[in-house]
């Protein structure tokens, strides 16, 4: 039986090993983005607000889709947008075709710190993908 299909009573310790290493790598990637963050003067919510927001399937994201993406409340969305909108990093935008919705944009300001932060993401993914790829090969067995 594979991994995927295992009942709690048939998970093995190294199950579990695999499991543990992961959440720590995750981990460390996740601190070191918060770092990366904190240096250039961002919350770290603030960086995820900014790639969300540049990385939407949708274009131009609505506070409701940042709220989807980001897993969080409407009204912590709205609160997270007008703090991005005040330090001059997004813009919000009425929908010509809905006035009840605003759609989000970069300024270029947020481009520019988001570009300096992605490049820091991708070459720290780069680091740490020898450590995930066994990992995640041992997982799909």
């Amino acid at each position: 039986m594979n991994r995927r299909t295992a009942s709690a009573e048939q998970l093995e310790p190294e199950d579990y090993r695999l499991l543990a290493e992961f959440r720590r790598l995750l981990r460390r990637f996740l601190v070191f983005s918060e770092q990366q963050a904190l240096e250039v003067g961002l919350a770290p919510q603030q960086h995820q607000a900014l790639l969300a927001i540049k990385g939407s399937p949708n274009g131009r994201p609505t506070v409701g889709d940042l709220a989807e993406r980001l897993a969080i409340r409407h009204n912590s969305a709205v609160g997270l947008i007008n703090r991005l909108v005040g330090a001059g990093y997004a813009t919000r935008c009425d929908d010509p075709s809905d006035k009840r919705r605003a759609t989000l944009a970069l300024t270029k300001a947020g481009e520019a710190i988001l570009t300096k932060l992605t490049a820091a993401h991708r070459a720290e993914l780069r680091r740490i993908a020898p450590l995930l790829k066994p990992l995640v090969a041992q997982l799909q067995k």
